[in-house]
């Protein structure tokens, strides 16, 4: 992976990682400057499939101030991702269970400089399930807090 344009935080906190995938995008021009100027925000999108197609949805890319409005691009518009024909059956299969969807994970530039899209098959979380994430994480701070003055 090269560098990293934006993470999905709100995702670890909401789903259970099961399986990671690498999966480019449909781009126009401006959407890639606007991704190269880290306008993106990936919070709320998430992944349907449509006519056998992954398809990311809600995703925020801004336009740059120097974009013309005719060369613009819709900023939380859908956008195809391209996946291996096995890839796309594998997560049909695990969306048709229950509890599990696609979730986006992080955007970023490969070696290439071409904009990939990590995401991943992902479980639903609990209530219970987050609040012990939280407490293990605090546990885990004051252990490194406890090491650091020790």
């Amino acid at each position: 992976m090269g560098e990293t344009i934006a993470k999905n935080k709100k995702a670890y906190h909401d789903y259970f990682i099961e399986e990671k995938f690498e999966a480019g995008l449909v781009l126009t021009g401006s959407e890639v400057k606007g991704i190269r100027a880290h306008r993106v925000n990936l919070k709320d999108s998430f992944i349907r499939f449509v006519k056998e197609e992954a398809i990311l949805f809600n995703t925020h890319i801004g336009r740059l101030d120097t974009t013309h409005h005719y060369y613009g691009h819709e900023e939380r518009g859908a956008r195809k991702l391209l996946l291996h024909k096995k890839e796309l059956q594998k997560m049909q299969k695990a969306v048709a269970r229950d509890g599990y969807t696609i979730v986006p994970l992080q955007l970023y530039f490969n070696k290439r400089n071409i904009a990939k899209l990590q995401i991943a098959i992902a479980k639903g979380k609990l209530l219970h399930d987050k609040r012990n994430d939280l407490k293990e994480k605090d546990q885990k701070r004051d252990i490194q807090r406890a090491m650091k003055d020790y």
